[in-house]
């Protein structure tokens, strides 16, 4: 009897194994909040030194930087947690303090007109917590040109509009670069049955990435090489890495099957 009900208690487990991973399958997912979109909990160590983890805000961050400064030139890793960042790190100028040390942003302790010192831990290491933030993201957004998915901004707009200002340059960080031709936009053929065809722009995405950030890493560099699947996508690898975390989402099909059909 007991060799049996090993036997059922094996096959279950079996079967669960089998389909557990369809499980993602069939349901709508719940989209985030406007304001939430993009955002990263980070807590490779925090929770272990009794600290909450920390929310970064792709939104915040993105309205003033390049993606490239921040994932090449201060080498971010495109994964979240991935990067696993020790306060040391910061507090020696690497990652996050690249940017927060009381010059390009706020340090972690700052000095008050009375000369007390004061903590900005808050500031980063907020989940959890009642934090009372000087921008507020949805009075941000009120001055930006709307689109329908992720938060709810059109990014690339608003840059053309000159409504936000991207550095990519930071002293000290950064290297000098020569500009390089760009090369222009192409067709991919889509493989799904009447979709219309994807009109890719470098120019765009240079614009916010460089050349590096996309190859040869997520890319290759030459085109075709390596063919990809929707459903590769929609699981987070090659478009799908920016896009649906921090750019607008996949299911905006109609932002990147933009060619017409006649």
């Amino acid at each position: 009897m007991k060799k049996l009900l090993a036997t059922v208690l094996a096959l279950a487990v079996l079967l669960f194994s089998n389909f557990a991973p369809a499980a993602d399958f069939g349901l709508k997912k719940k989209r985030p909040k406007p304001n939430e979109f993009g955002n990263v909990v980070i807590n490779n160590f925090s929770s272990k030194q009794n600290q909450a983890p920390v929310v970064f805000k792709h939104w915040l961050h993105r309205a003033r930087y390049t993606c490239r400064l921040c994932h090449v030139d201060i080498g971010f890793a495109m994964q979240p947690g991935g990067t696993m960042i020790h306060e040391d790190d910061n507090r020696n100028g690497l990652y996050c303090g690249s940017c927060h040390n009381g010059k390009e942003a706020f340090a972690p302790e700052a000095t008050s007109l009375t000369g007390k010192k004061v903590s900005n831990c808050l500031r980063c290491h907020s989940q959890g917590k009642e934090v009372d933030f000087q921008v507020d993201f949805y009075e941000f957004q009120k001055k930006m040109p709307r689109e329908r998915f992720g938060n709810g901004i059109d990014w690339l707009k608003a840059e053309e509009d000159k409504l936000i200002t991207l550095k990519d340059y930071l002293e000290g960080v950064s290297i000098k670069r020569s500009k390089i031709p760009e090369p222009g936009e192409f067709g991919l053929k889509p493989t799904e049955k009447n979709m219309p065809e994807i009109i890719f722009s470098h120019t765009k995405h240079a614009k916010w990435n460089g050349c590096e950030l996309c190859h040869p890493e997520i890319f290759p560099v030459k085109r075709g090489e390596q063919p990809y699947t929707m459903q590769e996508l929609f699981a987070g690898k090659y478009c799908g890495l920016c896009h649906d975390s921090v750019a607008f989402p996949n299911l905006d099909c109609q932002r990147c099957h933009t060619k017409l059909v006649y």
